[in-house]
């Protein structure tokens, strides 16, 4: 697991503007992501308050031998060099965005993030989807099995599926209401149409940096070097596709038209003072077997990152009518498997991960009503509508909506850290 060091010392403050304590991204945080401005190439940066530190143009403040990687469109170079670079890249910044006698040197190379367009941070070769909450496990497993809303298989193996790579995008791109085949109950035979049952899955998403060979598998104690950072993540659903294509091979147009990330990887090393034990599982549940689990995993393998979901609706931008708020909730209570485990099974048949790969954890949702991380579960399948201010009522979601997703992480003796915004609007 990631140790604390200098760079979360919480009197560590930077000159940098909107850096300071409380922000997404104060000097404890320093994201890695890919940006362009002003019509230039893209290339990597590290978000600093209210600005992007351009790490291609500033390379020689770092290390001149970092330059190639970051001057690259895509980080998926840079994450395979793994956790050691990794520290060193944070340590170093962390040093000359608090250093007062350093402005002069570094301030050129700072872009207003305002005058900046986020891309995809890596060139992913490889999409995982799991299903981890097993509070939403349950909560759609019941709508379906109400006497066994849970499967036999679900709490000995991270259930996992193979998503679509190609239709990954940055926080901001627009949703496409996507067409498929849908069958009503009433009806004899499916039609096709627009999806009228368009909904959000509230997840993480984990970054893989070092990979693995072919046939080796990831020990559990070496699964957390393995993971580069963490965005969120939005596999936007069309349940009423899915409700009729999923058997007997799963997901396939209701989940692959589009999958939206949160632009910002936030660093392994950032989220170390926020690590927490695993809850214990309930009384009857089984243990993991042996090659899931690990005395360090189990002490602080959880991760105190609290999650929230709103939306806002056509009219509501009209009248400036604040977003509702759909969910709240922290993502250690919703998560039965641990992103340590995630890894390890995936690679428990010597699956090779490779740098850049993306594994979502699946929706993460908490056991009480106000941190459900979909709309197929706050609305209990479309049954109990959700009213908001206007007077609008919502299922699912409808041309014109907007969905954002934040997330933060907070803990006492620690400086609140940001994992940024994934947001979407639905067009027809």
């Amino acid at each position: 697991m990631n140790r604390l060091d200098e760079t979360h010392d919480t009197k560590r403050v930077s000159w940098v503007p909107g850096a300071e304590p409380g922000s997404d991204f104060p000097i404890q945080n320093l994201p890695i992501g890919i940006f362009s401005s002003d019509g230039e190439e893209r290339r990597a940066g590290i978000a600093i308050g209210s600005h992007i530190l351009d790490l291609a143009a500033a390379a020689d403040l770092l290390d001149p031998t970092w330059a190639r990687d970051f001057a690259q469109p895509v980080l998926n170079s840079w994450l395979s060099r793994g956790p050691a670079d990794h520290r060193e890249l944070r340590l170093r910044l962390s040093q000359l965005l608090s250093d007062p006698g350093r402005r002069d040197a570094v301030e050129p190379f700072l872009v207003p993030q305002v005058e900046a367009r986020m891309h995809l941070p890596c060139l992913i070769g490889d999409y995982t989807d799991f299903y981890v909450g097993i509070h939403h496990a349950t909560n759609v497993g019941r709508q379906f099995r109400p006497d066994n809303p849970l499967l036999p298989n679900y709490k000995y193996v991270p259930i996992g599926y193979h998503g679509r790579a190609s239709s990954v995008r940055a926080s901001g791109q627009p949703v496409v209401r996507p067409s498929g085949q849908r069958k009503p109950p009433e009806a004899d035979a499916p039609e096709y149409g627009p999806s009228r049952r368009l909904d959000y899955e509230l997840e993480l998403g984990l970054w893989i940096g070092r990979g693995n060979d072919l046939g080796q598998p990831i020990p559990i104690g070496e699964a957390a070097g393995h993971i580069a950072g963490y965005c969120l993540l939005n596999d936007w659903s069309a349940r009423d596709l899915q409700a009729w294509e999923y058997q007997p091979l799963g997901p396939f147009l209701a989940k692959n038209f589009l999958t939206s990330v949160s632009p910002w990887i936030v660093t392994a090393e950032a989220l170390a003072p926020f690590r927490k034990a695993i809850p214990p599982r309930p009384d009857g549940d089984p243990q993991p077997l042996p090659y899931l689990k690990d005395a360090a995993d189990t002490e602080a393998g959880a991760i105190g990152i609290q999650l929230e979901v709103t939306l806002s609706t056509e009219r509501m931008r009209a009248e400036g009518v604040p977003p509702h708020v759909l969910s709240r909730g922290s993502a250690d209570s919703a998560m039965y498997w641990s992103a340590a485990q995630i890894v390890t099974h995936h690679a428990s048949n010597g699956c090779n991960l490779q740098p850049g790969d993306l594994i979502g954890t699946g929706t993460l949702s908490t056991a009480d009503d106000y941190g459900l991380g979909s709309l197929l579960e706050i609305s209990r399948g479309g049954k109990q509508p959700v009213t908001l201010a206007t007077g609008e009522t919502r299922c699912f979601l409808e041309d014109g909506d907007e969905l954002s997703m934040r997330g933060w992480c907070e803990a006492d003796g620690a400086v609140r850290i940001g994992l940024g915004e994934c947001v979407g609007r639905v067009i027809g």
